[in-house]
C-alpha cells in the first residue's frame, strides 16, 4: 500500500506569514502611537491642569475666623465679648452611626440630654455645615480624656474656638442682642449680599440688636491658610498665611451705669425706658424690662428654656422699648398744646371755665374730666400743669384730626425714628385718610376728642414718646437717635466719631415754646401732677405725667385699680428732661400696668436725673401716691 504525501506549498505561507507580521507591526506601532498621543496630552497639554489636581490633593485650604469686635459702653465697659475654650465636635458625614457614636462618646465627656437636643437642632438647621459642636467649654481632664481615646471615634475632633459672652446678661440684652449659629436662610441671604466668602468657617452670624445692625463692621475679614497634607489627610506644614482681620470694636453712647440705676429703680415692674441726649440723639439708656439672657442664643438655645422665654406672660423677649406700642396718654397734651399755639387755634391768655366734662355740639354725650366737677378756670398753662381733659376735648374739636395729624407729626409720633437697631414699630397717629383706608369708616368728632388726650387710636412706643421729649427739649431740633457713638478699628485703634444727624428742625415760635417749657416746669414744683418727684430737686426739670389706658370701662362706671386684674390696669407714663435751663437728658417712661405717671413712672425719672446729672444714686420710693396725678375717669367717655 503506497503512503500518501502531501505537498506543501512554502512561498505561499511565507507571504502569508510577512502579511501577518506586518499587519501585527502595524497594529503595535499605531497602538504605541495612540498611546503616545496620550501620554503627550496628559503629560504636555493637561500639565497644569493635573499638576493643580495634584497640588490640591497636597495643599489643603484653611479658613482662618476673624475674632468679632467688641461692644462697650461709652466708658468703656464690656457689653460684649470674646474668650477662647475648647469644643468636642462631629462631623456627621464621616460617621456611619451616629447616634452609637454619640452613646460611646458620653462614656468618656459627659453628654447630657441638653447637649443632645441642641446638637439634634443644630444638625436639622445647618446640614450644610461639616462640623457641629456636641459639647463646649471643655476642662484639661475631659480634653485629656478624650485625646487617649480619640482612635475610637473617626469623626469627632477637639477644636479651639472663639467664643462670644455677655457679661451684664439681662441689663443689656435689649440693645446688644446676640449672635447664633449660621442657619440655611443666614447662608441665602449671606449668598445675596455677596458676603458668602467672607463667611467661610464662620459659625455664627448677629440676629438681632446691635450684633444684627452692625455685622459687617463686627464680623471682620476672614483669613486663609495653606496647609500641606500627606496621603493621610494630616498636616505637615504651613505654606502660606493671610491673616484674618479682626472686626472693630463698637463704642455706644449708652451708660451701663445709668442703666443699672434704671434696672434698680423698675424693681420687678414691667415696662420700658428711653434716655436720650437731647443736643445729638445719642442714646444714654434703653432699657426693655423683663430682659432675658442673651447667652443662652450663642450655641443655639435649647428647647426648655426656649419654651420658658417664648411662653411667659411676662414676654421677656418684647423689646418694649422699640416695639412696643401703647396710648400715650396726657404725655400727648403738650404736643396737642403746641400745634393749638402753632396754628392760632389758642392764646396763652385765653381760658375756660371746665365744669368737668365736655358735650360736642347738639349731643348728650359727655367726654369726663379724671377730675370730678372740673378745675374751675383753665388757661393753657394750668391745662397742662393739672392735666385737664376737658380743655383738651375743646381743643381737638377746634383743631380737627387733620391738624392735629399734620402738624404733631413733626414730632416723630406715629413713624420710626430711625434709630440705628433694626425691627422699630412706626406706631400710629391716626388721620382721616387713615381711618377711611384701613377700616373704610368716615371719622367722627367723637375719634378726635379720644385723640387729644392720647387714647383712642393713639399708639406710639417709648422711643417715639422720647424723640418728641428731645425736639420740645432743644427748641426743636430733631435729631436721629442713635446707640454707636464710635467705631474704633481693630487693627489701628483709631477711633471714628459717629457723626450727629440732624434730620430737620420744627420752627417754634420763641414765646410759644417758652409757655409750654415754663408749664412743663410746674408739673413737676407745688400744684403739679408730678410734685413729689420734683421735691427738693437740685436742679430743674420739667415733665409731663400721663396715663395709658388698657381696658375701657362701660359708660357709667368709674375705674377701680383694686377691682381689676392686675394685667388689665393702667399703664403710668412720663415725659421729662433736665436741666430745664440747660437740657441734657430727655427721657420717657413706661411703667406696665402700675397706675399713674406720677405715682410711678415719675419717681423713675428723679432717680435717673440726679444720677446723670449729680452722680448720686436716691432711694426715691416708687410706691406712693401722688392725689395729684390725673385720676382715671377719662374711662368713662371712650
Amino acid at each position: 500500500m503506497k503512503k500518501h504525501v502531501e505537498l506543501r506549498n512554502h512561498p505561499s505561507e511565507i507571504s502569508k506569514f510577512r502579511s501577518r507580521l506586518a499587519f501585527s507591526g502595524v497594529f503595535v506601532l499605531i497602538l504605541f502611537l495612540i498611546l503616545y498621543a496620550r501620554f503627550y496630552y496628559l503629560q504636555v497639554v493637561q500639565q497644569e491642569h493635573y499638576h493643580t489636581l495634584a497640588e490640591a490633593n497636597r495643599i489643603s485650604i484653611s479658613p482662618l475666623v476673624p475674632n468679632r469686635g467688641l461692644i462697650l459702653d461709652r466708658n468703656g465697659k464690656a457689653l460684649a465679648q470674646n474668650y477662647s475654650a475648647y469644643t468636642l465636635e462631629v462631623v456627621p458625614s464621616k460617621i456611619k452611626d451616629l447616634e452609637t457614636t454619640l452613646n460611646e462618646l458620653a462614656t468618656v465627656i459627659e453628654i447630657t440630654p441638653i447637649d443632645r437636643q441642641r446638637f439634634k437642632k443644630l444638625l436639622k438647621e445647618s446640614k450644610k455645615f461639616k462640623s457641629l459642636p456636641i459639647r463646649s467649654r471643655l476642662t484639661d481632664e475631659e480634653i485629656a480624656a478624650f485625646a487617649v481615646n480619640r482612635y475610637r471615634f473617626p469623626g469627632v475632633e477637639i477644636k479651639a474656638r472663639v467664643f462670644r459672652q455677655y457679661p451684664e446678661k439681662e441689663i443689656v440684652s435689649h440693645v446688644v442682642g446676640y449672635i447664633s449659629r449660621i442657619n440655611d436662610q443666614d447662608l441665602e441671604q449671606l449668598e445675596r449680599d455677596g458676603e458668602l466668602r467672607n463667611y467661610r468657617g464662620s459659625q455664627h452670624i448677629g440676629k438681632i440688636g446691635l450684633e444684627q445692625s452692625y455685622e459687617k463692621q463686627l464680623h471682620g475679614i476672614t483669613g486663609f491658610e495653606e496647609v500641606e497634607t500627606d496621603a493621610a489627610g494630616r498636616s505637615i506644614r504651613v505654606l502660606s498665611r493671610t491673616p484674618p482681620i479682626p472686626g472693630n470694636n463698637l463704642i455706644l453712647s449708652l451708660d451701663l451705669g445709668l442703666q443699672k440705676v434704671v434696672e434698680k429703680a423698675f424693681g420687678e415692674h414691667r415696662g420700658a425706658l428711653v434716655a436720650l441726649d437731647p443736643n445729638n440723639g445719642e442714646v444714654l439708656a434703653f432699657v426693655s424690662k423683663p430682659g432675658y439672657d442673651n447667652n443662652l442664643f450663642i450655641g443655639g438655645i435649647d428647647q426648655e428654656n426656649w419654651n420658658l422665654l417664648n411662653s411667659s406672660i411676662d414676654r421677656p423677649l418684647n423689646n418694649r422699648a422699640l416695639r412696643g406700642v401703647y396710648p400715650p396718654g396726657s404725655t400727648f397734651k403738650p404736643f396737642m398744646a403746641m400745634a393749638a399755639l402753632e396754628l392760632g387755634k389758642r392764646t396763652p391768655e385765653y381760658s375756660m371755665s371746665d365744669p368737668g366734662y365736655f358735650s360736642l355740639p347738639g349731643a348728650k354725650h359727655r367726654f369726663r374730666d379724671w377730675k370730678p366737677g372740673g378745675h374751675g378756670r383753665v388757661d393753657l398753662h394750668k391745662s397742662l400743669v393739672v392735666s385737664c381733659d376737658t380743655y383738651y376735648y375743646s381743643l381737638a374739636n377746634d383743631l380737627g384730626i387733620d391738624n392735629i395729624h399734620s402738624y404733631i407729626g413733626q414730632f416723630g409720633l406715629g413713624k420710626k425714628t430711625g434709630i440705628d437697631i433694626e425691627g422699630e414699630a412706626s406706631g400710629l397717629l391716626p388721620s382721616s385718610a387713615w381711618k377711611m383706608r384701613q377700616h373704610n369708616q368716615k371719622w367722627f368728632a367723637g375719634d378726635t376728642i379720644s385723640v387729644s388726650i392720647g387714647q383712642g387710636y393713639n399708639l406710639t412706643t417709648p422711643l417715639q414718646l422720647a424723640f418728641a421729649t428731645m425736639i420740645i427739649a432743644n427748641n426743636g431740633k430733631a435729631y436721629q437717635p442713635r446707640l454707636v457713638k464710635q467705631i474704633q478699628n481693630s487693627q489701628t485703634g483709631e477711633i471714628e466719631d459717629i457723626p450727629a444727624n440732624l434730620l430737620y428742625t420744627v420752627n417754634f415760635k420763641p414765646r410759644n415754646i417758652e409757655v409750654i417749657k415754663n408749664a412743663l416746669i410746674d408739673v413737676t414744683r407745688p400744684g403739679g401732677t408730678a410734685a413729689r418727684a420734683g421735691a427738693n430737686a437740685a436742679y430743674t426739670f420739667a415733665g409731663k405725667t400721663g396715663t395709658s389706658q388698657v381696658i375701657a370701662i362701660k359708660q357709667g362706671e368709674r375705674y377701680n385699680e383694686k377691682t381689676i386684674n392686675e394685667r388689665h390696669r393702667d399703664h403710668a407714663m412720663f415725659i421729662a428732661y433736665a436741666p430745664a435751663e440747660d437740657p441734657k437728658i430727655a427721657l420717657a417712661i413706661l411703667v406696665e400696668n402700675t397706675g399713674t405717671g406720677g405715682s410711678m413712672a415719675a419717681p423713675i425719672a428723679r432717680q435717673v436725673f440726679d444720677y446723670y446729672l449729680l452722680g448720686e444714686i436716691t432711694e426715691t420710693t416708687v410706691a406712693f401716691h401722688d392725689n395729684s396725678e390725673e385720676d382715671h375717669t377719662h374711662h368713662h367717655h371712650l
